[in-house]
């Protein structure tokens, strides 16, 4: 067995590992990155990037069918698929390699596995392990993956995950979707849009985008609905059927689905398979507890970042805490203090910015109504209808939209804000600014709009509430 000494090692090169890299280096710690499949994540080549290059183009159709004078000619999937595989440089990991070894930090190719304090064992496809000894940290950023439901006959039908519906080849003609979350949500229209004409979203819940605001969801429902896509709320699948054809999902009603693909979209879990947690005392499972360090509690060597501590399952958050996290390392390794403000995670605790790239598209920082609620503040709450703002009416007829915020009434400070319309997502950082620096109302009242535009939609929020 191979051994090397590195002062940090990081088991994961998706965007969170790559950015903990970026921080211990940049600090003056040596560095060795694990990674058993692509350099760069599945955000880089399996979810955030290809996704929304295959969304924009249906939100270009759309923004085109609301301005009269303009006409936009059939789609081409072809088109749309070639510049996906261009965003995912297809799916070659040779750019995130060069950055990697150029910060400069190693890149080893297999899978880690903790093998007591401080110890990783790399283990390469030729069967080759190293084993690497940290002097100083090993930080897990191994992400998630998906989750498939127990229902009976799912597994043996081979149903689509996210992978399959990102890295798409063929578009079907008739898709099955079982979720109603973000991907459920915005890989059922984006196919739709490239050509699958019968696509059925199957949710089990009341409504779609469940952890969101009530209203983004319906809005967006009946915009799917609009669209010709089967939306079917309260959809209990029994069991699912596929010989060598065509998929049947079995409904609790006595009805039935055939689909050509059947696209399984129903959450993620934490990747702690075989990470070897065991080895130093923890349990295997769950998400990896950590402290707002991002320190695992009572291993003082270990961290985690992104998805694998369940915080927040959003690349822009683990990208954060991988932030915090390495400025934390080097700090402790210094002997400098390692407590200060920018040393401490606290977006995840007030609720983390959000868009999900649908038509409308949905938004939302900080609280809901219910989990301000829950939480146990003085809550009251103001809505409006983006429809009315000036600026929305001049990006085309049928604008429609919807726009809450969550107040604490005793502070007089923002809890959360919500969007969902047409091209809302560039209104959210003003309110991740708001509801993150806790901006009295008072002096929010005072940040003028530009007319017209839809930010103005800040203006009309405040009136409602009587400043």
């Amino acid at each position: 067995m191979q051994s090397t000494d590195v002062d940090v090692i990081v088991i994961g090169a998706g965007p969170a590992g790559e950015n903990v890299a970026g921080r211990v280096v940049r600090g003056g710690l040596s560095c060795a990155v694990v990674e058993e499949h692509l350099a760069g994540g599945e955000c880089s080549y399996y979810a955030c990037i290809p996704s929304k290059a295959l969304l924009r183009p249906m939100e270009l159709a759309a923004e085109v069918r609301r301005v009269p004078g303009l006409e936009l000619g059939p789609v081409d999937p072809a088109a749309v698929l070639a510049r996906r595989d261009e965003a995912v440089s297809g799916l070659n990991d040779g750019g995130q390699v060069d950055w990697i070894e150029k910060l400069p930090a190693t890149l080893l190719r297999g899978r880690g596995r903790l093998a007591g304090p401080r110890l990783v064992d790399v283990t390469a496809l030729d069967g080759t392990v190293t084993r690497l000894r940290a002097r100083h940290a090993v930080v897990l950023a191994t992400g998630s993956v998906p989750v498939l439901p127990p229902v009976p006959g799912l597994a043996e039908a081979r149903p689509w995950l996210s992978r399959d519906a990102t890295t798409v080849r063929r578009v079907p003609a008739r898709l099955a979707v079982l979720g109603g979350g973000v991907v459920a949500c915005e890989m059922g229209q984006a196919l739709h849009a490239l050509g699958a004409r019968e696509t059925t979203l199957l949710v089990r819940g009341s409504g779609l985008l469940g952890r969101m605001e009530p209203f983004a969801g319906d809005l967006l429902a009946d915009s799917m609905r609009a669209a010709g896509i089967d939306v079917r709320l309260g959809a209990e699948v029994t069991r699912v059927e596929r010989d060598a054809g065509p998929v049947v999902v079995h409904l609790a009603d006595g009805s039935a689905i055939e689909a050509d693909e059947l696209l399984v979209a129903t959450g993620r879990r934490p990747a702690v398979d075989d990470l070897g947690l065991d080895a130093v005392g923890l349990a295997d499972g769950g998400p990896v507890r950590v402290d707002d360090s991002m320190r695992v509690p009572g291993v003082d060597w270990l961290y985690a970042v992104g998805d694998l501590n369940g915080r927040n399952l959003l690349t822009h958050m683990g990208k954060y805490q991988a932030r915090v996290c390495g400025d934390v390392v080097v700090a402790r390794a210094k002997g400098r203090p390692d407590d200060l403000p920018a040393l401490r995670d606290t977006a995840d605790g007030r609720g983390a910015p959000q868009v999900v790239f649908t038509d409308p598209q949905v938004c939302a920082v900080g609280r809901t109504e219910h989990a301000a609620r829950a939480d146990g503040f003085d809550v009251r709450t103001v809505e409006y209808d983006l429809g009315r703002v000036s600026g929305a009416y001049l990006r085309g007829d049928g604008y429609t939209g919807r726009a809450k915020a969550v107040i604490d009434e005793r502070r007089r400070v923002l809890l959360g804000v919500t969007f969902a319309g047409p091209a809302v997502a560039e209104l959210l950082h003003a309110a991740t600014v708001a509801v993150t620096a806790e901006v009295p109302l008072d002096t929010l009242w005072h940040a003028v709009p530009a007319f017209p535009t839809v930010s103005e939609i800040w203006l009309r929020l405040l009136e409602e509430y009587g400043l």
